[in-house]
């Protein structure tokens, strides 16, 4: 990351838009003397001012979100997150949040030596948004992508159950703290997060089947968002691995890809899209954070519509098993302990991330309402371990936020009394 590409949310949608925002500057002309001092004005130009955004994020939810990052980063001392919080029904961009930021302000009269060193020397780079231009391993949330493409390709039904006992029959790749949960179906598989059903999700689809489908979702592609320096993410594939290494592909990788480790990596905010394809259907929605672009005299220059990019076309009927899925993980899965007794019902993912550099990632999506979801959210915390313990507290604050959870009782709040 050099230090010119400045990705903090304001800095990024000013230069996005910088061509409506700048406006034109005035300046005058003027005679002077010899010894430089003014004469007699010449001419006079007034500056123009440039035109304001209205932007789709929701301050009191981009307060909470930013608020409850940094109290759960600070008890469980994390040095690195990010957030996306979107409308999963017009892609809407309602809360992005990355950590550790800066403030912009120490730019505007020129940065001095001392603060651009502790900015730029800084190990966790402060000056990325690594909402859209972080790329970690998924994790566990790539089963959502798995599980969805096993249905689909029909390579599993619904009910079939598959003997998990604590590792795969063909390679001996486990699940976390080696746990096994004997014979499980889909449902339970995903709200269990169970690797080795996952592996042989793998092992049947195969990892072009696999790759199909990651790109289906939107990995490996820009999604379009309203703002510069966007990363892509990589899709695992035998053309991946022979283009950067020269090497042939093994069935062990597939296994790898099909629960979100190896090669396999996405941006925060493409992970808020996964989820948000879940929640809606199956419909990829352009992510956007600019409704209008407005003149200086209040007329509309520029209006935004929810764009859709495309239908994933997937049956509702595989759509639904899946939402069921992820709704048990909030109520009997991994993430029951946080949310079982939730008032809204919502669904979720949890994923730990494996990381060559360090601790691994947590991470967590989720949305809710289960039954009519407007939000949906993905938070990563880098080198924080189990998304379980780092990452859902975080979606939790964030969740009870956007429901208004987390005000305070009043009178005005509460049910009428009995009559």
């Amino acid at each position: 990351m050099t230090g010119v590409q400045t990705c903090a949310l304001p800095i990024c949608l000013e230069k996005y838009y910088d061509k409506y925002l700048r406006g034109i500057p005035g300046g005058e002309q003027v005679e002077v003397d010899v010894t430089g001092r003014p004469v007699q004005r010449l001419g006079m130009k007034n500056p123009v001012s440039g035109a304001s955004l209205t932007l789709t994020i929701d301050h009191n939810l981009q307060e909470a979100t930013e608020k409850a990052m940094d109290e759960v980063m600070s008890g469980i001392n994390a040095q690195a997150a990010a957030a996306v919080v979107l409308n999963p029904q017009t892609g809407e961009v309602l809360a992005m949040v990355s950590r550790p930021t800066y403030d912009p302000n120490l730019f505007a009269l020129g940065i001095s030596t001392k603060d651009w060193n502790a900015i730029n020397n800084n190990p966790h780079y402060p000056l990325d948004n690594k909402a859209v231009t972080g790329e970690y391993p998924p994790g566990s949330t790539f089963k959502i992508i798995t599980g969805t493409a096993a249905l689909m390709e029909k390579v599993v039904t619904p009910d079939e159950l598959i003997f998990d006992s604590g590792q795969h029959w063909i390679i001996p790749k486990t699940n976390a703290d080696g746990e096994a949960l004997g014979y499980i179906n889909f449902e339970q598989a995903l709200a269990h997060s169970d690797n080795v059903y996952f592996y042989e999700m793998g092992n049947r689809l195969g990892i072009d089947r696999l790759a199909k489908w990651a790109r289906i979702f939107g990995i490996g592609e820009k999604t379009g968002i309203d703002l510069p320096y966007e990363a892509v993410g990589n899709v695992a594939c035998p053309e991946y691995k022979r283009k950067v290494f020269d090497e042939d592909w093994y069935l062990a990788e597939t296994f790898d890809a099909s629960i979100g480790q190896g090669f396999t990596l996405a941006t925060p905010l493409q992970m808020a899209l996964v989820m948000s394809e879940a929640a809606n259907g199956g419909k990829k929605y352009r992510p956007y954070l600019v409704k209008d672009i407005i003149a200086l005299d209040g007329t509309v220059i520029k209006h935004f519509d929810p764009v859709v990019e495309r239908d994933l076309n997937i049956d509702p009927a595989v759509i639904s098993l899946v939402q069921e899925g992820l709704h048990e993980v909030s109520t009997v899965g991994t993430a029951a302990a946080m949310f079982k007794d939730f008032p809204v019902p919502i669904a979720g993912k949890t994923g730990t991330a494996e990381n060559s550099h360090g601790r691994d990632h947590g991470w967590f999506v989720a949305y809710g309402p289960f039954d009519n979801p407007n939000i949906a959210v993905a938070v990563i915390v880098e080198n924080a371990g189990y998304g379980a313990t780092s990452a859902v507290p975080i979606g939790y604050k964030i969740l009870s936020a956007a429901f208004g959870l987390d005000k305070p009782k009043t009178p005005e709040n509460q049910p009428a009394p009995a009559q």
